[in-house]
């Protein structure tokens, strides 16, 4: 069936579509029906369903007979160790963990975080909160401690499952006194926490609230996996980014289940017993989605790799575990590819192995420049895939079903939408702009299986933050446009799109030709209000250390740089030099604060900011090209 026919199918009657898709996945009670209209814009999928997610990631293939598979692999070029794990031992390990946990009083809907580097305990621990039914929050580990503190207050954990430390390459990172501190920080404290103690670290637990990792989990009776409804928190996870209050996405695990299951034949093309390797970390979505439950709710081979896509010990290091796993689709983002591209310019490497076994790779994660993927594809001679997704999605809006039909690759294009998004770019009124044009990318309420249904214990939040600005809509915050053959183009985050006489225009484009200049060490660029044209764009410009050439000459020199770059469309005349931009304290540049000082707007001072005499400066700089007037 072409790709066409499928998304139809979908279309025509998306009901039918999932509750046929729902029966790949083992239920205890099967869902009467796939949607749940909650009303007031949400949904729940197979609310009614009850299910578990261990039991259809590790038991159902043990019970199918399937258990001397390999479930996991290890790889650690920095510990120099392999590990393989059959699906028949990852059932015992979590087994017996859930019941060490649920001995020490966890049990369904308690919340559990896990801070740990790229080991498979990880994801046993995942699994086992997943088997009592146990809602886990991974935390990227070596996150600071003020961040994990923030997420134990907004999650409040029963437990904490962490490893003393993580590496990198030619250092040890202590996780314990960041957990310590984290721990002292938060008012929220957890019961207990168990340490996986790894011979690179051996940290100090706390007496009466710290547990060893095996000597927790000796005597202990296994625990047998909780059905839990299907509209049931599986996960929260935190996306990065966010000042003041994090953004807890919620996962509800019925849906988790049926979309991933989904995914793993019809975006990636593997089929149960091949092995798929997605290069991320547990503590990001990708972890979540494509290293732990996708791979192996498929009966798939997942790796678990602790290295870098270059240093540990070189830019071959991806294909060495391609070639020795025999590593069918391979996962990771552009910019791993750029880092390996830039130590290996002519692939040198890749002729050492033998990588016969990979039929796809597949990019996320930030927009695919077209040069990484010419190169890859050049390099590796097979189909090199952009997709297109969020944190808050959980899997791919846009794709290039390659299970299905592999569809021609147009670069600089994540290709298509998936079933499930009814994608559409909006003008800032909510009106469909013509094929083509710039426009907000929305996604037509309800949103597929296994993505959020809302924020945790904040739904107002979730509200204001993806579907009040186009009511009956999910504002995925990208601009971009669609093509006449339907595929899809990212161009920007919304916040920094201008319009210039009509033209929408893309300031992080503006920006990219400005950072191109030998002399500009960093730079920003604002829309100001403008009364013939509606917005115009000024660039903000900080020079490199030791530049001795007049400012003049350089705001001239940008301003014709964008002419010829981006073209007079831009309307691009206004630059000035500063010494320094107005950020927050992770390193956020306050565009929306520069605009208002700009159009002599109030404006309260954001409370994250990082030096608030910044904005005085920026305001004398706007001065001297007749802006900034009260």
């Amino acid at each position: 069936m072409a790709y066409k026919d499928v998304y139809a199918r979908w279309q025509a009657d998306p009901e039918a579509f999932w509750m046929e898709a729902a029966q790949a996945i083992d239920w205890d009670e099967a869902p009467s029906q796939a949607l749940f209209d909650r009303g007031d814009d949400l949904f729940e999928w197979y609310a009614d369903g009850k299910v578990n997610t261990c039991w259809n990631a590790v038991d159902r293939h043990v019970a199918a007979g399937r258990g001397d598979q390999v479930a996991i692999i290890h790889d650690s070029p920095i510990t120099g160790s392999q590990q393989k794990i059959t699906f028949a031992e990852l059932q015992t390990r979590v087994a017996t963990l859930a019941g060490a946990l649920r001995a020490k009083g966890v049990e369904q809907g308690d919340r559990v975080i896990i801070y740990m580097p790229m080991v498979p305990e990880a994801l046993e621990a995942m699994l086992a909160c997943a088997r009592l039914g146990a809602v886990h929050s991974v935390v990227f580990g070596g996150f600071a401690a003020n961040e994990l503190a923030v997420r134990i207050d907004d999650a409040t954990p029963k437990a904490i499952i962490a490893a003393s430390c993580g590496l990198e390459p030619g250092r040890v990172v202590k996780y314990k006194p960041l957990l310590d501190g984290a721990i002292d920080q938060a008012s929220h404290k957890p019961d207990f926490c168990v340490i996986l103690q790894r011979e690179q670290e051996i940290a100090r637990l706390t007496e009466g609230r710290d547990h060893d990792w095996h000597s927790f989990q000796m005597g202990v009776a296994p625990a047998d996996c909780v059905p839990v409804a299907g509209n049931h928190p599986a996960y929260i996870l935190y996306t990065s980014g966010t000042t003041g209050a994090p953004k807890g996405v919620v996962r509800h695990t019925g849906g988790h289940l049926v979309a991933l299951n989904w995914t793993m034949k019809n975006i990636y093309d593997v089929d149960p017993g091949d092995v798929f390797w997605a290069a991320s970390d547990v503590g990001w979505v990708v972890g979540h989605s494509y290293i732990c439950y996708g791979p192996l709710i498929h009966g798939n081979t997942t790796i678990v790799f602790e290295g870098k896509p270059v240093g540990t010990p070189d830019a071959g290091t991806f294909w060495r575990v391609i070639s020795e796993h025999r590593v069918k689709s391979f996962f990771t983002a552009p910019t791993a590819f750029r880092a390996v591209k830039r130590e290996d310019p002519q692939g040198a490497l890749i002729k050492e192995y033998d990588l016969s076994s990979l039929k796809t790779v597949y990019l996320a994660g930030e927009r695919a420049d077209p040069d990484t993927i010419l190169w890859a594809q050049d390099k590796l001679g097979v189909p090199v895939i952009d997709h297109w997704w969020q944190t808050e999605t959980g899997f791919a809006i846009a794709a290039n079903p390659m299970g299905i039909e592999p569809l021609p690759v147009k670069i600089g294009s994540p290709s298509v939408a998936m079933p499930g998004y009814d994608v559409q770019i909006l003008d800032d009124a909510g009106h469909e702009m013509p094929r083509g044009e710039l426009g907000a990318i929305a996604v037509k309420l309800p949103l597929p299986p296994g993505t959020l249904p809302t924020l945790w214990n904040a739904e107002d939040r979730y509200r204001k933050s993806y579907l009040t600005t186009f009511p009956g809509f999910y504002e995925t915050g990208d601009a971009g446009m669609i093509d006449e053959d339907g595929y899809l183009y990212i161009m920007a985050r919304t916040d920094d799109v201008i319009n210039v006489a009509g033209h929408r225009l893309s300031t992080g484009g503006m920006e990219e030709v400005l950072a191109s200049h030998p002399d500009v060490a960093e730079c920003a660029v604002i829309g100001v209000s403008d009364p013939l044209k509606g917005q115009l764009p000024v660039g903000f410009l900080c020079l490199n250390a030791g530049c001795s050439r007049t400012q003049d000459e350089i705001t001239g020199e940008v301003v014709k740089l964008v002419r010829d770059k981006i073209g007079p469309v831009a309307a691009f005349k206004l630059a000035v030099v500063v010494d320094r931009l107005p950020k927050t304290r992770s390193g956020k540049i306050l565009r929306a604060t520069m605009v208002k000082i700009a159009d002599g707007q109030e404006f309260k001072l954001p409370a994250t900011i990082d030096d608030p005499a910044i904005l005085d400066e920026i305001k004398d700089a706007l001065g001297t090209i007749g802006y900034a007037k009260a």
